[in-house]
Order: C-alpha cells, then structure tokens, then sequence
C-alpha cells in the first residue's frame, strides 16, 4: 500500500465549509482508506490505500465530501514520498527559521500549468516576496510585516485560478510529508 496525503481546498476557512477531521476521518475509511490521519483543521489527511491513480483517489473524495458534505471542494493528491521528494528541492531561502518570513507553498492543481498559474496571477514584487517553480508546486515567501505590498498575497485568494490552487505553510508541508 501506498502513503498518500490529500489536501482538501478551502475547508474550515472564516466558518465556511465546515468539515469536522472526525467526521472527514470517519468518511475516509469508509472508502476503504487504512491509516487515517488528520493534521490541522484545514483539510490535511494523511491515509494508505493500493490504488495508484491519484486522479481516481482524488475523484472518489470529491464524490464523498459532495454525497457526505454538500460541497464542492478541490482535492490534491500526492504520494507522501513526493512531497517529500519535493522538499528536497525547495529553495535555500525557503522555509528557514526567519520568523519574520512568511514561507509556503502553492500546489497547481491539475490541470493548471506554472505558465497559466503566472499569466493570471503576474510578476512577483522582489523587493517583498520570493518564488521557485519545481514540478507542479510554487514556493513562495515574503515579509509577514508588509505582506500587503506583496503582487501574490491578495490575487492567490481572488484571482481565476483562486480555486485550482491550494497553499500550505513550510511548517505544515513537512509535518504531513514525515506523518
């Protein structure tokens, strides 16, 4: 069996779709998940399972949280040895201990490619923020204190491709890739 990780889209986010981890949790088993882990409240779950099709995995938990849920809700998956795979080519700048440095990382749900990604949301600002495109996740920092000046911060929320992305912090990202 396979280690998977799904990233649930815009659960839990300012009381809007509400989606308990016990519940979610619950509902991944019954689809014959093993392992089941939730981090977080904002759609992590962590899960083994023998299919090795994540457009199939990723379809059968959309299909679940509409049926369970009454919502619409983006789903990423990916082999937990991906992201980890990932990580190992992060950039130097990204996700250090600078505290004063906001790290993430935006992954490009399919189809979204990196060059439609960039033509909608546009050119980073230097001076505020940092970008590396690897494979189909962007990362991505910038100034916690003058987030507001960054060109990404208001544009990955409500942009067109708003709803074809999900971001995670550095600290998240590695904590569900060693789960």
């Amino acid at each position: 069996m396979k280690r998977y990780i799904a990233l649930l889209r815009g659960i839990n986010i300012s009381g809007k779709n509400k989606i308990a981890m016990s519940e979610l949790k619950k509902c991944f088993a019954e689809l014959g998940f093993a392992e089941i882990v939730t981090y977080l409240n904002s759609g992590n779950v962590i899960f083994s399972n023998a299919i090795e099709d994540k457009d199939v995995l990723s379809n059968k938990v959309q299909l679940m949280i509409k049926d369970r849920f009454h919502l619409e809700i983006p789903v990423f998956i990916i082999l937990q040895e991906e992201l980890a795979e990932l990580l190992k080519n992060a950039p130097d700048w990204w996700g250090d201990d600078n505290r004063e440095i906001y790290d993430n990382l935006i992954f490009l749900l399919p189809p979204l490619s990196y060059e439609e990604f960039y033509d909608e949301i546009g050119v980073p600002k230097a001076e505020y923020e940092s970008v590396y495109h690897y494979k189909n996740v962007v990362f991505w920092s910038f100034s916690r204190k003058d987030h507001q000046k960054t060109n990404w911060w208001s544009k990955t929320a409500g942009s067109g491709v708003s709803g074809r992305i999900t971001i995670r912090t550095a600290n998240t990202v590695r904590k569900i890739a060693g789960m």
